[in-house]
């Protein structure tokens, strides 16, 4: 009979998953760059590529915290996610629309982003993992700071720009 799966395999499972979801995020964000109609689009997509390469770099923290390898396990939820945003840079290219669906694609990744910090910060305090928490606290304040800038991005132009155009 398979022993007892603990919190401690399911933290570290739900740490690969992010690890997995964060590279993927690291290779999508130069595409959706490239594909935002609007400067601050552009900016805004390359500094979270930025963030996103010290986010990682925290998680690999965090491996060492736990003396395991630094592995991702396939997060079949973020490489869906992407899709979608493919999807939409595919549909809506060089359409007055484009900014406003690369940014929702942009929040949907920061909100699962921002679900799967707020549980592992939650069992490293269960799991007596002090020293991980401001680890994934650091890379959770990231994201809904991202999260915050892309409403702003999203309420100030993007929107507005593919409503005008209906």
């Amino acid at each position: 009979m398979p022993t007892a799966k603990t919190l401690d395999d399911l933290f570290l499972d739900t740490l690969k998953d992010i690890y997995f979801a964060e590279k993927q995020i690291l290779k999508a964000l130069p595409k959706m760059a490239r594909a935002a109609q609007s400067e601050e689009g552009k900016a805004g997509f390359l500094q979270h590529r930025d963030e996103t390469q010290g986010q990682i770099e925290r998680i690999e923290q965090v491996f060492e915290i736990l003396g395991k390898p630094a592995r991702g396990k396939t997060c079949e939820a973020i490489q869906g996610i992407i899709a979608e945003g493919e999807e939409i840079m595919e549909e809506f290219k060089g359409s007055p629309a484009l900014d406003a669906g690369l940014i929702s694609s942009a929040q949907a990744v920061e909100h699962y982003e921002i679900a799967r910090y707020g549980t592992l910060i939650e069992w490293a305090g269960q799991l007596g993992l002090k020293d991980a928490v401001p680890l994934l606290q650091a890379n959770l304040d990231e994201e809904k700071a991202t999260d915050e800038k892309l409403t702003g991005l999203a309420k100030a132009s993007a929107n507005a720009k593919g409503k005008k155009a209906a």
